[in-house]
């Protein structure tokens, strides 16, 4: 079932909710900063299998201490849409456990 393009108005009232994120052309984005290389991996293992439950995926960047997300909807014609919403969100429940900041 195709899944809706958020209007920009819809997006910016979902950014709200979390805080960190941003709309940077046709997609939402967040950069995290860890404590060491190894929790940076971790968080992108977590994310990962977070992404293959929803069968939704972003593009992850692994740096030293770093991880960012950058996603869309391909299905959407590269829309942001509900689902990446929801991944955002998840992705924004698990950081702290990671030490996340």
């Amino acid at each position: 079932m195709p899944v809706a393009p958020l209007s920009h108005q819809e997006i910016e009232a979902r950014l709200a909710e979390l805080p960190g994120w941003s709309l940077d052309g046709d997609r939402l984005t967040r950069s995290y900063r860890l404590g060491s290389h190894f929790a940076a991996t971790a968080m992108v293992v977590h994310i990962a299998q977070v992404q293959e439950e929803m069968d939704h995926h972003s593009d992850l960047t692994l740096g030293y201490d770093t991880v960012s997300v950058s996603v869309h909807t391909h299905s959407a014609g590269g829309a942001v849409t509900e689902k990446d919403v929801q991944l955002a969100r998840r992705v924004q429940d698990l950081a702290p456990g990671h030490g996340a900041r």
